[in-house]
């Protein structure tokens, strides 16, 4: 595989990881902002932006962009979350140009004032779907107690009371600040001409308006609350909590990876072997996310309500046996050959390659070959993790709790 990057004249970025034995190839349009660029009143307009791009523009309308994905046989779709915004497809090769062109379209919408008021329907509808679902409304409500205060405490959707306020002016505004040259990186894997790409590049990208945002990327002070949503019909309790964990950039978020799979993965883990396979818990997990400019470990938990207690208190002493002795080498290099794997197996499609070039060009602003990925997986070592757990031990700082229950 081969690793091309140019800077257009107008400073949009361009990439792509070249794979001549492929059958297909990716494409992606990746911004920089999300609902952390949000203001309190602008709550969920990234997201709604997200659903307006697919609107059209002044070429095409919206049966344009959706009849035409679909004749080329496209895989395509896009998301919104914390900090990024993407759109992306996947194709056969010959139909490069054809999508290239209607990404950057979807990327400047007309965003008229029609599709506007019958979209901010959709959006409506899809909060209360997504409010009805536990796991969800647990993992918004730790974040909010996590982060209160900070941006990224702020929900993607937004709430049904921001999304009912906001304005198609006030998107056109956003819209405007956000979606500059200096905030995206337009990205191609798999098989396709590197100079056909670059032509493709300038004949649809290079009117796209110049300049960059800047974000807010300090560290929160995080205040440590628990916060309940009492549903007393639920048969299921949801808990989520929430510990300070390295940041996109640092040089332990690969180890961060590798214990969260030793620790909480759904399978072979410490907490499935001590919850879930004795049956204490229907799931008991850990997960690492990383941020621009800190981290989470999130720890979840589904189980009775009357064994919520005595469940917390297991992984508790998980966390303080791991946080107190590390892990050991075979745990580690079980946990090496799981990540590498899933990296390979990634990899080994175009859709897999395109969404690790993005990101690593959004948050490192580089590329990171596979190879490099393997190497520094197989690299991390038990003193590592030692090195991790000292700087960003295993906790449960703010809680967020969705079911029967009012108190634990």
């Amino acid at each position: 595989m081969e690793f091309h990057e140019i800077t257009l004249e107008n400073g949009l970025h361009v990439i792509a990881e070249l794979n001549p034995n492929a059958q297909s190839v990716g494409v992606g349009a990746f911004v920089r902002t999300g609902a952390r660029d949000e203001t309190e009143s602008l709550s969920g307009v990234s997201h709604f932006l997200e659903h307006m791009a697919f609107k059209g523009n002044g070429v095409y309308t919206a049966d344009d962009v959706n009849r035409i994905f679909d004749e080329l046989g496209a895989h395509y779709n896009a998301s919104t979350s914390e900090e990024v915004t993407q759109f992306y497809a996947a194709i056969l090769p010959e139909y490069l140009p054809t999508v290239v062109e209607l990404l950057a379209a979807l990327l400047f919408p007309s965003l008229r004032q029609d599709d506007f008021e019958m979209e901010k329907k959709v959006i409506l509808e899809e909060i209360g779907m997504y409010d009805d679902q536990p796991t969800f409304t647990a993992y918004e409500t730790v974040m909010q107690a996590h982060f209160d205060g900070h941006p990224l405490g702020r929900k993607i959707l937004g709430t049904t009371d921001s999304v009912s306020a906001l304005t198609a002016e006030a998107m056109r505004d956003y819209h405007a600040r956000q979606y500059r040259t200096g905030n995206m990186v337009l990205a191609v894997a798999g098989r396709a001409d590197w100079d056909s790409v670059v032509d493709l590049a300038r004949t649809h990208c290079s009117n796209f308006p110049t300049g960059r945002t800047d974000r807010d990327t300090s560290e929160p002070v995080i205040k440590g609350t628990t916060r309940f949503v009492t549903r007393p019909a639920a048969l299921q309790q949801h808990v989520m909590r929430l510990a300070p964990a390295p940041p996109a950039a640092h040089r332990l978020r690969y180890a961060a990876d590798l214990l969260a799979v030793i620790v909480g993965d759904d399978s072979s883990s410490r907490l499935y072997w001590e919850l879930v396979d004795p049956g204490h818990a229907e799931s008991a997990e850990l997960g690492f996310n990383d941020y621009d400019g800190t981290g989470t470990w999130l720890t979840y938990l589904g189980c009775r309500p009357e064994a919520t207690a005595d469940n917390l208190e297991r992984i508790n002493a998980v966390y303080e046996g791991v946080n107190r002795e590390g892990v050991t080498g075979a745990e580690l290099e079980q946990a090496q050959n799981r990540v590498a794997s899933a990296i390979v197996l990634r990899s080994e499609r175009p859709m897999g390659r395109l969404g690790s070039l993005g990101s690593n060009w959004i948050y490192l602003d580089r590329y990171r070959s596979v190879q490099e990925d393997l190497d520094t997986v197989r690299g991390i070592t038990v003193e590592d993790i030692g090195k991790l757990l000292s700087l960003y031990p295993l906790d449960a700082v703010s809680t967020a709790a969705v079911g029967a229950l009012e108190s634990f």
